[in-house]
């Protein structure tokens, strides 16, 4: 019995060492395989939102040229590419000439600023300390420059922070848009793949289920949020400048950024329509169509946000745009779709299990309360 007992120990120790070798090697490698993969995390989940996003549509297009998936695949790329670089190089190209120009003036001490007028000091909160300042800047800017020298360098320095790190964001969604393109030409074998991946974690049953909701859940984020916000800016952008109000481009940027965060358009479209007014026009006619114009176009989320966000998801859309928000804020822009997509599963997979609880459901009667029972001990 005793020989039964040691044979039994040493048995259990090989096998319980072997586990836990087996378990740190495992550790081991997914450990340095996470941090080899860490560097092109972002790009990598960039491309597959992309990918997922824009595979409808590039499968209409490969359909127009005769199943084609790599070519459909590079003519969307290029496609975005065009549409997106171009226009970025020239806002680029554009600002930084701006920016030198303005440098070179105020070294030269020659540019101009108008004197503001008396109705500037009524503003309310900021009117008089803007007229005074106003004021020495038309009168005296180098002085004015001069005094502000500190805040002017620590605004600069976080100005060029935010442009390096605007650059490095398109830069970076390029790049997304190059391997989204490559994922698309193999979409039907990553597909596949993906949806194994989910069946082997979540069952054969529910695994379907929770892939279409996923991809759903990306595509509705895309059109509900960065599709809202790009129409607007758009809107927004092409009434900035048939308006005439400067620095359209640079606003329509504003629009596309205050949409992704969620923020109303308003904030732009407002101080716009108070910069069309004050600086005056030569119709008045003309100034109340583009400030209806205006209104419109920056109130449109209102309206286009509902109709496009959580289409086509089982999820309610309170739910998608909460987790995508929640998203946002612990995860930055990426955290939108993110946190979307968990939100929703974690929406649908809490109401199956509420679903399957119960074979008869609790109705609520006529007080909304549940029936009490007969007697209560």
């Amino acid at each position: 019995m005793e020989l039964d007992k040691d044979q039994i120990r040493k048995v259990f120790a090989k096998d319980l060492t072997e586990v836990f070798i087996t378990i740190g090697i495992v550790a081991a490698l997914v450990y340095m395989s996470v941090r080899i993969f860490a560097p092109f995390m972002g790009l990598v989940l960039w491309g597959l939102i992309l990918a997922v996003t824009l595979y409808p549509l590039h499968q209409r297009l490969a359909g127009r040229i005769g199943g084609r998936q790599g070519r459909a695949a590079t003519l969307l790329v290029l496609a975005g590419l065009l549409l997106i670089g171009i226009p970025t190089a020239m806002l680029g190209s554009s600002f930084a000439s701006r920016v030198q120009d303005v440098n070179q003036a105020l070294q030269n001490e020659t540019i101009q600023i108008p004197a503001p007028a008396k109705s500037v000091a009524e503003w309310p909160l900021v009117g008089e300390k803007a007229y005074k300042v106003w004021s020495q800047a038309s009168t005296n800017l180098p002085a004015l420059v001069r005094k502000a020298q500190p805040q002017l360098k620590e605004f600069s320095k976080k100005m060029l922070e935010i442009v390096a790190s605007t650059a490095g964001g398109v830069f970076m969604f390029l790049g997304s848009l190059i391997i989204a393109g490559i994922m698309m030409a193999y979409g039907k074998s990553g597909a596949q793949a993906m949806s194994r991946i989910i069946c082997r974690v979540a069952g054969k049953e529910k695994g379907p289920g929770f892939y279409s909701l996923s991809t759903a859940t990306i595509r509705s984020v895309a059109m509900g949020v960065v599709g809202v916000a790009f129409i607007q800016a758009l809107l927004l952008g092409v009434g900035f400048m048939a308006a005439g109000i400067p620095g359209a481009g640079v606003l329509a940027i504003l629009v596309l950024i205050i949409g992704i965060l969620q923020l109303p358009a308003l904030l732009v479209s407002l101080p716009a329509i108070a910069y069309l007014w004050w600086a005056g026009g030569d119709s008045t006619m003309m100034s109340i169509v583009f400030t209806v114009y205006l209104l419109v176009a920056g109130a449109a989320d209102n309206v286009l946000k509902p109709l496009l966000l959580g289409r086509g998801v089982d999820a309610p859309m309170p739910i998608i745009l909460l987790g995508a928000l929640g998203g946002m804020v612990s995860a930055g822009l990426i955290g939108l779709f993110g946190g979307a997509v968990i939100l929703a599963l974690g929406y649908v997979i809490f109401m199956a299990w509420v679903a399957e609880g119960d074979d008869e459901p609790c109705e609520p009667t006529a007080t909304g309360e549940p029936d009490a029972p007969a007697a209560i001990e």
